[in-house]
């Protein structure tokens, strides 16, 4: 079982085990989460540094925001953690540069939920894993698969810059995109998308469903969609039911349900097209795709659309989301590829009805 596993070590364990002094490149989020880890295996932190346009003297969580180049003209030797996202060529070749020259590690902490990805984790949940990776379309898949399970654990860039895909291949190769597509998609944020996949279909469609709870991004995508036709625009969380839930807007794509927040209209996508059929489901919101899932059970029964979901939100999405799907239609091929980004997010499910995909 998980041969394809081959890293034992989490990042957080390398980190505990070393002596050289430890600095956090990067603020925000994803830092504050690191430093609580960090406090929780009592790592010691040596500072905090941000690329050498962004600082401007100022502080975060305590430390003073320092320049690597300072640190590199007083520190001899150090570990970086990387606590930012990167998404685009420039930067995540800036990043490759910077672990040429230093020890580079991006431990996993997940963007919903709680708990962190570790080899035991794995092993603890060894079955679905096994599962899920023996139930995937091709090669490519497992490989993708393995290197993101394996970059979880280690915290090492090369297995994410190993297994890159243009976004492009996915649309042309795996969804094959018609212009006779009724296209629903979850976490419309603004628009973004629905223009990717006009792009594909020259503009064509039958008709769009768009759904975005976050109020500025809404206002965003309204505009996007201003003068389109055959158009559904829904400001609500995608879920199981229609409801309300509790929800917190925060900057950006970083919206999501939450514990406490303003209550928000929920919907689902069986309710959004009550009957009627959709040939292709986009699911990226925040860690709640199990429910939007569950919410288009009907749909994807029936009609069998391709889904294109994201697998990063929560630790257990890497295998409880192709399993669900699976559970709903086993007619499926499953294809998981990973585009141009550090940490391991935009890692996205592909649902393709069985014998439609790569060709």
């Amino acid at each position: 079982m998980l041969s394809f596993i081959t890293e034992k070590q989490s990042s957080w364990e390398k980190l505990q085990a070393e002596t050289r002094p430890i600095f956090i490149y990067g603020m925000g989020d994803g830092a504050e989460k690191i430093m609580r880890v960090f406090q929780e295996k009592s790592v010691p932190l040596a500072g905090i540094f941000a690329s050498d346009d962004f600082v401007r003297g100022h502080s975060f969580a305590g430390y003073k925001v320092r320049k690597l180049s300072e640190i590199e003209a007083e520190v001899e030797d150090f570990v970086i953690v990387l606590a930012f996202a990167a998404g685009y060529q420039s930067l995540v070749d800036k990043i490759i540069e910077i672990s040429q020259k230093h020890t580079l590690l991006v431990p996993d902490v997940p963007v919903a939920g709680g708990g962190l990805f570790t080899y035991d984790y794995c092993v603890a949940h060894a079955q679905e894993l096994e599962t899920v990776y023996q139930l995937l379309a091709d090669e490519e898949s497992r490989r993708v698969y393995a290197n993101i399970l394996n970059f979880k654990i280690s915290g090492k860039i090369q297995y994410l810059l190993d297994i890159v895909t243009p976004k492009s291949d996915i649309y042309r190769k795996i969804i094959h995109l018609t212009p006779n597509e009724v296209y629903v998609d979850l976490g419309a944020y603004n628009g973004d998308t629905i223009a990717e996949v006009l792009q594909y279909t020259r503009g064509k469609y039958i008709r769009i469903y768009a759904v975005e709870p976050d109020r500025k991004n809404f206002k965003k995508l309204c505009k996007y969609l201003d003068g389109m036709h055959y158009v559904n625009a829904y400001h609500a969380v995608a879920w199981c039911k229609d409801t309300t839930v509790p929800f917190v807007t925060k900057a950006g794509r970083q919206s999501a349900v939450s514990a406490v927040g303003q209550q928000i209209e929920a919907r689902s996508v069986d309710s959004i097209l009550q009957g009627r059929p959709a040939t292709i489901i986009k699911m990226d919101v925040e860690g709640c795709e199990r429910e939007a899932l569950w919410g288009a059970a009907q749909t994807i029964a029936h009609f069998s659309p391709k889904l294109m979901v994201s697998l990063y939100h929560r630790n257990e999405d890497i295998f409880a989301l192709p399993l669900l799907i699976q559970q709903l239609n086993p007619g499926y091929d499953l294809y998981v590829r990973h585009q141009l980004y550090i940490p391991a997010w935009e890692t996205n499910l592909y649902a393709v009805p069985s014998g439609k995909g790569l060709f």
